[in-house]
């Protein structure tokens, strides 16, 4: 059997939806299972998000801390942001949140993996990247405006063997994170040869 995920959609013979807000909505669905039972299914619906593994000449990950109210945690993550622009191609979304979060612009994108967060309660979807060729904005070239949790966050760049350890010993939890940074690792035994573009499809 080929390891890959596959496109797949069950009937669906109702659909409710529970809550709606600034970012997210709650809906339940009533699923044809198997042996013709129906089963109720609650999920997220989410517009899906992007984040940024920015790794320098030295191989030194770019990391920021942000507060994470539902876990009522300072997190440790990489630069990210909602795909709340409509028809914006994921790698602008991208180096658009490099820029606004971390203050950097990166010459070379490539697509480093795609994530679904938690496919048991949400549909969100995750493009991290790889950046590299990185060079800092000038502070008069910048004028995104930090407000509420991104007031005060401070940017920290990581060894990324060190980053790795870190994922390992359950000091970084933030998912894109771990995933970014084990990614990274991985791939840079190849030389990153065989990540994809940057405008690579989704699946």
């Amino acid at each position: 059997m080929r390891i890959e995920d596959t496109p797949e959609a069950w009937d669906v013979v109702e659909s409710r939806h529970r809550f709606t807000g600034h970012v997210i909505q709650v809906v339940t669905d009533s699923v044809k299972m198997p042996g013709d039972e129906v089963a109720d299914r609650d999920y997220v619906v989410h517009p899906g998000a992007v984040a940024v593994l920015a790794l320098d000449e030295r191989q030194r990950v770019l990391m920021i801390r942000q507060y994470r109210h539902p876990v009522r945690r300072l997190l440790w993550e990489l630069p990210a942001g909602l795909r709340d622009v409509e028809g914006e191609p994921l790698a602008e979304t991208a180096a658009r949140e490099l820029a606004e979060e971390a203050g950097y612009r990166a010459a070379t994108w490539h697509t480093l993996l795609d994530l679904r967060s938690s496919p048991g309660m949400t549909d969100e979807r995750i493009r991290v990247f790889l950046a590299r060729d990185l060079t800092e904005i000038p502070e008069e070239e910048n004028g995104f405006v930090h407000r509420h949790e991104e007031i005060g966050m401070p940017v920290e760049w990581v060894p990324l063997d060190d980053a790795v350890q870190k994922a390992l010993t359950g000091m970084i939890h933030n998912s894109p994170a771990v995933a970014g940074i084990l990614a990274a690792y991985a791939a840079s035994a190849e030389g990153f040869a065989y990540l994809r573009p940057a405008d690579a499809p989704e699946a």
